[in-house]
């Protein structure tokens, strides 16, 4: 006689609590990838049916009242194991906040009117230059004008932006900023 026959235990139910360890294990295991908390889970899961085989109303429906004990015992596992961090202490470190956001939508929305204002030759030279970092060389070959017209069409762009998005303050600290934040 066995001991769990000394425990009034129906002979079934110790069968399908033996033959399903191995699918307890493989479900604890493919949610916890830890051979040693999945025993532990499986083992917990077997006590805890074994203790509860009264509530058991319909034989029939043994394994999915045996996944339901693992899965309260997993969830059990989690909330003990889970880690409480004091949201006052959390430093926060994103960039994106909605104040940055709006203000670099307003200063793109102020950049491209100011950039709008230029004649047609001052916008492309800025925008192939400036945004696109090409050389000088390349945007003469771009817009066949000689590279002399480039260059003065780059340099009374600069100066009128500087004009526009600046104003009060020093132009060659503009210049130093802005090729800084287009490049």
């Amino acid at each position: 006689m066995t001991c769990l026959k000394l425990f009034g235990k129906n002979r079934e139910f110790v069968c399908k609590l033996e033959n399903i360890r191995p699918r307890l294990f493989r479900l604890a295991y493919s949610w916890c990838h830890r051979r040693d908390l999945a025993d532990d889970l499986v083992q917990e899961t077997l006590t805890k049916a074994f203790k509860s085989e009264k509530q058991l109303k319909n034989i029939e429906q043994f394994d999915s009242w045996t996944f339901r004990i693992l899965i309260n015992t997993w969830r059990n596992h989690l909330s003990r194991t889970k880690i409480m961090e004091n949201i006052d202490d959390y430093v926060f470190t994103d960039e994106h906040t909605p104040e940055t956001l709006h203000e670099q939508y307003q200063m793109n929305t102020f950049v491209h009117s100011a950039v709008d204002t230029l004649s047609q030759g001052q916008r492309q030279v800025v925008t192939l230059i400036d945004l696109e970092g090409l050389s000088y060389s390349e945007v003469s070959d771009i817009l066949e004008i000689p590279i002399g017209t480039v260059m003065s069409r780059i340099c009374r762009a600069r100066k009128s932006l500087a004009g526009k998005l600046f104003q009060g303050t020093d132009s060659a600290e503009y210049n130093a900023t802005f090729l800084r934040r287009v490049k």
